[in-house]
């Protein structure tokens, strides 16, 4: 039900923002909202997308990895209520009123809360847990952090609190999130898949990453945007390291394998690209990178790895053989192309810039319909192996 939820959130939250750029060029009248565009989008990104498919495989991998008793349905179907109950009502407050937003964001704090009780009751009956494990609770109690600042911002209109739900959101919570499970199964993936692979862990690689991701976000907050370097350097040797010993290049030799490894290296990209700006920043004095970083990260690394892995886990789990047939090669590349589009959008001048900004807006909207056309209905119906699930 979480990952249903997830594949309608990755073309509403994209209609949303196609009809926002259509408006601002004119085609027809801005949308009347409660809050800024701006800020519904980062919101609708961050926090109405991804946690859909990160608690619903999390829901299901926990009790896995530590050896614990699954998660009760009880708690995953109040988790999902409150969830999808509060997007439903953050549509409509975004067109009517921030009373109503507000409102829709306390079920969604109450959805976390619930999530996070689940996840951590099977936490402490584990029969054992490691780092993996402790870092994402971390992380997920400072994405439903994300959540609050963003209420507050909505309450009280007030600009810092809507900063710090983004940095929240997206290098506190999404950044670690997703390495995490990166860190975790990539190279278990791989050793699945790939002869005489040896599995490499690097015991420093989510200490690290904490490290940077935490040290961005203070430097991000405290205006110190041309010394982010040192946050955001080692992060990208880490993350190309990562890349270089799970065997980028022998991935291809399966396709399902070769999208995680594709939308992995996103990070590393990303994290050099938001090296490079903060040294030009440090040098010049001038941000010739705008969003570039920012979209290498979020289209190509975050939003790679949803596609990546959330079809690998389908697959999985609905009784299919763990092969991505061509639509789903198709829809990774489409997501990269969007992510490309929109790194190039940020260097094109006045209108050509716009044009590029639509255009990777509609090739994700379009990716992701072919991507839900396909995977949405395995949600819907029993596995096709006849077995529980």
């Amino acid at each position: 039900m979480m990952f249903f939820a997830g594949a309608v959130q990755t073309v509403l939250v994209m209609g949303f923002w196609i009809a926002e750029l259509l408006g601002r060029a004119g085609l027809w009248p801005s949308l009347p909202l409660a809050i800024a565009a701006t800020w519904a989008h980062a919101f609708l990104m961050l926090f109405g997308l991804f946690p859909f498919f990160i608690f619903g495989f999390l829901f299901t991998v926990y009790p896995r990895w530590m050896g614990a008793p699954v998660v009760p349905v009880s708690r995953y179907i109040a988790a999902f209520g409150l969830l999808a109950a509060g997007m439903i009502l953050f549509y409509a407050g975004l067109f009517t009123s921030r009373t109503i937003l507000a409102l829709a964001l306390v079920l969604q704090l109450a959805g976390w809360g619930v999530t996070l009780y689940a996840l951590l009751a099977v936490y402490r009956q584990a029969a054992r847990h490691g780092p993996h494990e402790r870092l994402l609770n971390l992380a997920l109690a400072a994405g439903m952090a994300g959540v609050a600042c963003f209420l507050v911002g909505v309450v009280w209109q007030a600009p810092l609190a809507f900063v710090l739900a983004r940095e929240f959101g997206l290098w506190l919570f999404l950044v670690p999130v997703v390495f995490l499970v990166a860190h975790r199964m990539i190279p278990f993936f791989s050793q699945s898949a790939l002869i005489n692979y040896i599995m490499v862990r690097p015991d420093w690689g989510p200490p690290l990453m904490l490290l940077c991701v935490v040290g961005h976000a203070l430097l991000d907050l405290t205006g110190l945007s041309a010394w982010r370097f040192l946050a955001d350097a080692p992060l990208a040797i880490a993350a190309l390291h990562h890349s270089w010993i799970w065997q980028f290049r022998r991935s291809f030799h399966a396709r399902l394998l070769a999208m995680l490894h594709i939308a992995f290296l996103w990070l590393g990209v990303g994290m050099t690209l938001y090296t490079v700006q903060s040294l030009t920043l440090l040098v010049t004095g001038v941000d010739y990178f705008g969003r570039v970083p920012l979209h290498a990260l979020g289209i190509g690394f975050l939003t790679g790895m949803v596609v990546a892995m959330v079809s690998r886990v389908t697959l999985g789990h609905s009784g299919r053989l763990l092969q991505a047939n061509d639509l789903t090669w198709r829809v990774l590349f489409g997501v990269n192309i969007a992510a490309i589009l929109r790194i190039m959008a940020e260097f094109a001048p006045g209108t050509v810039g716009g044009m590029l900004n639509a255009l990777a807006a509609v090739t994700w909207l379009a990716s992701f319909l072919l991507w839900g056309w396909l995977y949405a209905p395995m949600y819907l119906r029993p596995r096709v192996d006849r077995q529980p699930g």
